[in-house]
């Protein structure tokens, strides 16, 4: 099993979780993080870590998020590891709570 990092990230990359994660399994994209489903040992330390709930098991990811799991498989090919936290994006706390903006994901 593997994280699922969904929607409710784009436009914040808040990257809190990725302090905690013992393998790095993250990668940084433009505004969104993903998880790399070949590297996370299902450890789940990040899930708490999220300001925004963006973080779910695999098997909790919700249906209107399932989308997510390919996108994460996706994107992990194609993006850098990140290892340790950083500053959020500018206008993160603007977007927090904002909903239904998988269109504003860039790749």
């Amino acid at each position: 099993m593997t994280h699922i990092v969904t929607e409710s990230c784009i436009k914040c990359r808040y990257t809190d979780c990725v302090d905690v994660c013992p393998v790095d399994c993250f990668r940084k994209g433009p505004n969104f993080l993903v998880i790399d489903p070949e590297e996370c040992i299902d450890c789940a330390v990040c899930i708490p870590e999220c300001p925004v709930e963006a973080i779910y098991a695999e098997e909790d990811v919700p249906e209107d998020q399932k989308e997510f799991v390919e996108i994460n498989a996706e994107l992990s090919k194609l993006w850098p590891s990140i290892t340790r936290a950083e500053s959020h994006l500018d206008d993160a706390d603007e977007w927090a709570n904002v909903t239904e903006k998988k269109q504003h994901l860039e790749r």
